[in-house]
């Protein structure tokens, strides 16, 4: 509310004092005085995605302690804040509800892009279909802090550069909303990698005597840095896994006495002997036929002897020529897993839900229909879950494309 009267009083105050004599100058010292409280007051906003979060914590800290450069007042609605540090990856989910925050902080506003990822997307630049390539294609950037991450010191000099740029505002350069970075996506790995090329075709060829020295090739052997030493440790006994009350082979010739059509995955032999061999450090990978796929899981889950209580994830493969949708589970109680795999087409992917037996698969499947677009039926909520409704396709297939968001890395 203070700020408010500062501003009004700044626009209001030199329409009287500028035709006095001296007035602009007073004018000027009030505006030095108004832009110095303004740059030593900033309110940031609690905004943090990833682990450039971390450091932004450690700068607010007593070890750093950002408050002692005019930055403590950290705020957790956007209406109090005039200042958003980008500290992580920024995803297309929360793009919108960054531009939300961004519309909703009062003006002069002011925005610090820290670490690599809110840059340019950092290491997702690449082969990513939600990363968005750099805070600044959102909402206008002011200072830019590179990094993975930066250290809290970095940041502390960003502030400060923000800080002197605030101190330059006045009536002869108001602050006024950025523009955004609307430069199409590029492949700066192959543009540095042209670059580099050109240099060295432009680099002028190196004297007879060195080009002798070097072996008449031109290139001149420069002593490598020596290494040093790895340190050599002691090698660590592994522990041995827990052994589950019941074996792979009882487990296995338990199933197949009720489901004679259920096979293993990946096994030439499919004998309970040959299973038993494999030991108990093998997880059991069973692949059952689409009309039993709900039947065996309610078959595990209700058996007294096998007692697999605990659905642990529920996933799909991307085949060739197929979709596997697979069920892992699990016995909290005996400590046995067994991996359920099923088939689908993949011109029409669809399969019984799983979560009238268990409600955690509600969200799993929900993730393999936004991911894969395999449905789900009698699934009480099949909707995305992680992409927005509107998204183009599913990207964990491997036909997905869509070069708009999408930058294939060149090697």
């Amino acid at each position: 509310m203070g700020m408010r009267h500062i501003g009004y009083a700044t626009r209001t105050i030199p329409k009287f004092l500028d035709p006095l004599p001296g007035g602009a100058k007073l004018v000027d010292a009030i505006e030095f005085v108004v832009a110095w409280a303004r740059a030593n007051s900033l309110w940031p906003l609690i905004y943090g995605t990833a682990c450039c979060a971390m450091e932004m914590m450690s700068t607010g800290s007593s070890r750093h302690d950002w408050a002692r450069f005019g930055v403590e007042v950290a705020r957790a609605t956007p209406r109090q804040a005039d200042l958003i540090v980008l500290a992580g990856t920024i995803v297309e989910k929360m793009g919108s509800r960054l531009v939300t925050l961004y519309e909703q902080m009062p003006g002069p506003k002011y925005v610090i892009a820290m670490g690599s990822c809110a840059i340019s997307g950092g290491p997702f630049y690449y082969d990513s279909y939600s990363v968005i390539k750099g805070g600044d294609r959102l909402i206008p950037v002011d200072v830019y802090i590179p990094g993975c991450p930066p250290r809290p010191e970095a940041l502390l000099y960003g502030i400060m550069q923000l800080q002197e740029k605030i101190r330059t505002e006045g009536r002869r350069n108001p602050w006024k909303i950025g523009t955004l970075n609307q430069a199409p996506f590029g492949d700066p790995l192959a543009e540095a990698k042209k670059m580099w090329a050109d240099l060295e075709k432009s680099r002028p060829a190196a004297p007879p005597a060195a080009a002798d020295a070097a072996g008449g090739n031109g290139a001149i052997d420069r002593p490598k840095p020596k290494r040093p030493a790895t340190e050599q440790f002691a090698e660590v006994a592994r522990s041995p896994l827990p052994a589950p009350l019941l074996d792979n082979g009882t487990i296995y010739a338990y199933i197949i006495e009720n489901f004679p059509e259920i096979t293993l995955t990946r096994q030439s032999e499919q004998t309970v002997e040959q299973v038993r061999a494999l030991g108990q450090e093998y997880l059991l990978d069973l692949t059952v036929p689409l009309r039993r796929y709900v039947e065996l899981v309610g078959f595990l889950k209700d058996s007294e002897l096998l007692d697999m209580n605990f659905l642990l994830h529920v996933t799909a493969v991307d085949r060739p020529d197929r979709f596997e949708v697979l069920a892992h589970l699990f016995s909290a109680n005996q400590g046995h897993n067994i991996l359920i795999r099923c088939a689908l087409d993949r011109q029409q992917p669809e399969i019984p839900s799983l979560s009238p037996l268990f409600a955690g698969a509600i969200w799993h499947e929900r993730e393999v229909f936004d991911l894969f677009g395999i449905r789900f039926s009698n699934h009480p909520d099949l909707r995305r879950l992680f992409l927005e409704d509107n998204f183009p396709g599913h990207p964990l297939r491997k036909d997905f494309d869509d070069p708009s968001r999408v930058v294939r890395r060149p090697y």
